[in-house]
């Protein structure tokens, strides 16, 4: 009598084993297309904004400049601010582009 409950018991455990790793697996999921896959496209696009600037693109910084890109080098860009005022900062401190120049 005790084996049939022993045997009962053990292939409950092994159906709630499977729930719980199909339950984990979906959890899982549910990060990767909600926080990972996003962060990732987000960084994609701003590394093509940074190897896409050009002389002339009106451009934020992550400071809340507003400036228009000088030159761009390997690492820095060069902004203008006002007419012979320009600042050079890291490529990366770059944060988007304003559309209409």
């Amino acid at each position: 009598m005790n084996f049939s409950i022993l045997a009962q018991a053990g292939a409950g455990g092994s159906q709630g084993m499977i729930y719980q790793v199909v339950m984990w697996v979906g959890i899982i999921g549910v990060f990767y297309f909600f926080m990972i896959r996003p962060q990732q496209k987000k960084q994609k696009e701003q590394k093509e904004l940074l190897n896409n600037l050009k002389k002339g693109d009106q451009v934020v910084t992550i400071g809340g400049i507003h400036a228009r890109v000088y030159t761009v080098e390997e690492a820095t860009v060069t902004l203008e601010l006002d007419k012979g005022v320009k600042l050079t900062v890291e490529k990366s401190a770059i944060s988007r582009t304003i559309a209409g120049n």
